[in-house]
C-alpha cells in the first residue's frame, strides 16, 4: 500500500517545565526516523496548551500538521505512515499494591473497613508526596479545578494525607468527624467529575496521577472507584455512621 508523502509538517506538542509529553516526544522521534523535514512547535506553558486546544476544536496534544491537513495525534500519524504505532506502557500494580497492603494491615490490626480507608488514603498521598512535581505535571492533565488554579494540584497530597488520618483517629460523631467527612465527600466528588470527564466525555488516553506522577496506571474506572470511596466514606462520616 502507497502512502503519499507528507509536506510543511507541523508538530504541536506539550512541553512544559516540570513534563514533556511523551506521545510528542514519540511523534517526534517517528518524523525523524522517516526523515520527514518538520517544524517543532513546543507548547510551554498550560496556557498556551489550552489556548492551542481551543483554537483548533482538540482534546489532546500532540498534533500533527501537513499543509493545511491536520494529521492528528502520534497514532494518527503513525497509521498515515504506515507503522504500527507504540502501545501506552499501562500497569494497575500500584493499586493493587496499595490496597492489598492496607488490607493487610487492617487485618492484622482488626481497624475495620474505616482502618481499611484510611490506611488506603495514606498510603495513595504518600505516593502523591514522593515526587509533588511530577504528580503535579500529571495530575493538571485532567483535573479541573488544578487546570484553573495551578497551585491546587500541589496542595492535593497533603490535604489527601490529613483526609486519610482523620479517617484512622475514628473520632465519632464531633465537629472533627464532619469536617473531615465533609472534605472526603468534596475531594472524591471534584475527582469523579475530572475523571468521568476526561475518560467518559473527552476520551483523553491518559496516566492516573492516583499513585503518583510517574505511574503507568491508566485513567479510567479504577481512578472512578476511588474517588467514590472517598466520597462515599466521607458521607458515612458525616451521618454520624
Amino acid at each position: 500500500m502507497a502512502f503519499s508523502p507528507l509536506h510543511a509538517v507541523r508538530l504541536y506538542r506539550m512541553d512544559l517545565p516540570d513534563h514533556a509529553c511523551p506521545w510528542g516526544l514519540r511523534a517526534m522521534r517517528l518524523l525523524q526516523e522517516r526523515h520527514i523535514p518538520f517544524e517543532d512547535h513546543p507548547l510551554t506553558s498550560a496556557e498556551e496548551v489550552e489556548a492551542f486546544k481551543a483554537a483548533h476544536g482538540v482534546a489532546t496534544t500532540p498534533q500533527i500538521f501537513a499543509e493545511d491537513e491536520r494529521i492528528g495525534g502520534y497514532s494518527d500519524l503513525a497509521g498515515r505512515l504506515g507503522v504500527r504505532p507504540e502501545a501506552a506502557e499501562i500497569s494497575n500494580a500500584p493499586v493493587v499494591a496499595v490496597f492489598l497492603t492496607a488490607a493487610l494491615m487492617t487485618l492484622v490490626l482488626a481497624a475495620g473497613v474505616g482502618g481499611f480507608m484510611g490506611f488506603a488514603i495514606c498510603l495513595l498521598a504518600m505516593l502523591k508526596l514522593m515526587d509533588v512535581q511530577a504528580f503535579a505535571a500529571s495530575f493538571r492533565k485532567y483535573d479541573l479545578l488544578s487546570q484553573r488554579w495551578r497551585p491546587w494540584a500541589r496542595l492535593y497530597p497533603g490535604i489527601e494525607l490529613l483526609v486519610g488520618l482523620g479517617v484512622l483517629l475514628q473520632p465519632g460523631p464531633s465537629a472533627a468527624a464532619q469536617l473531615v467527612g465533609a472534605v472526603a465527600v468534596l475531594l472524591g466528588a471534584m475527582g469523579m467529575v475530572s475523571v468521568g470527564k476526561a475518560v467518559f466525555i473527552d476520551h483523553l488516553a491518559l496516566n492516573c496521577a492516583c499513585v503518583g506522577g510517574n505511574s503507568r496506571t491508566p485513567l479510567g474506572v479504577v481512578s472512578f472507584a476511588e474517588n467514590l470511596i472517598m466520597a462515599a466514606m466521607g458521607a458515612v462520616m458525616l451521618a454520624g455512621g
